[in-house]
């Protein structure tokens, strides 16, 4: 039951992700470096490794696999991320893809494969009572 919440979540945030990056949205910043965008860049793909961590992790039944996984996780959300900056240049033509964008959602991802490493005991307790 709590995989399928998961599972819920991550794809509805995964949607939301990807509908925010293609919509237009009102000027953050003029062309310049804005710290305040890039932090809200990797606060968002922060919660999605977390978001799809969790799911795999209430989904699984072999905890030793925690590891490889949340590299795909990672790998794929860093990818993720990259995807939407290019179909920003390729779809719209109010958004431009943006590299500082790139480092800031990949810095998410990094934070959260860092974090997600040190609760890992927690986490693999948590299941064994939720199970």
């Amino acid at each position: 039951m709590v995989a399928k919440i998961f599972l819920f979540l991550s794809g509805i945030y995964t949607v939301a992700i990807t509908w925010l990056s293609l919509v237009q949205l009102g000027k953050i910043s003029v062309g310049s470096f804005n710290p305040t965008d890039k932090m809200l860049h990797a606060g968002a793909y922060l919660l999605l490794v977390l978001l799809w961590k969790l799911f795999f992790v209430f989904k699984s039944h072999d905890f030793n696999k925690y590891r490889s996984n949340l590299i795909r996780i990672a790998l794929l959300c860093f990818v993720f991320g990259m995807i939407m900056e290019l179909l920003q240049g390729i779809l719209t033509s109010y958004r431009d893809p943006d590299w500082w964008d790139i480092l800031a959602n990949s810095t998410g991802v990094i934070i959260a494969v860092v974090f997600l490493l040190l609760v890992a005991p927690y986490l693999k307790a948590l299941r064994h009572r939720i199970h």
